[in-house]
């Protein structure tokens, strides 16, 4: 029997908690539902005005850093971080739910620092970088 986006998303959860909490941060349970995709489940890891969103449908999607009055989808921040070079693990295109969680757990063990540890001014740097990047259009995105 395959588990649901709730089952999923509350084990993943427990992946990462170990170094969010190590942050500050706490799980806080959003919901889940269903809509025309699916069945879908939903929450956060909270840490004052720091927040780390996570959608899970069919697999972890949406993952969103939230710090301040500010935004930055997961791969707009690690594509500012690291570059056009990549080195992140997630997405890793894995259908195990653990597999999918470990890659966002090393991704935010060794690349996310602005958002767990950095000021407000310094992941502000990271999100006119993105807003930059995406701003531009077709080739003039290649490096």
């Amino acid at each position: 029997m395959l588990e649901s986006p709730s089952q999923c998303l509350r084990k993943g959860s427990a992946i990462l908690d170990p170094i969010l909490c190590n942050y500050g941060f706490e799980f806080s349970w959003g919901g889940s539902g269903q809509s025309s995709g699916g069945a879908f489940a939903f929450g956060a890891f909270v840490n004052g005005d720091r927040k780390l969103e996570l959608h899970y449908r069919h697999s972890l999607g949406l993952v969103n850093y939230h710090f301040g009055g500010l935004s930055l989808d997961h791969d707009s921040y690690m594509r500012v971080v690291l570059g056009p070079g990549g080195g992140n693990h997630y997405p890793g295109f894995s259908e195990k739910v653990e597999s999918q969680f470990e890659d966002l757990k090393f991704d935010l063990e060794h690349f996310a620092v602005a958002f767990l540890l950095g000021n407000l001014d310094e992941f502000s740097g990271f999100t006119k970088a993105a807003e930059e990047w995406k701003s531009k259009q077709g080739f003039s995105r290649l490096p």
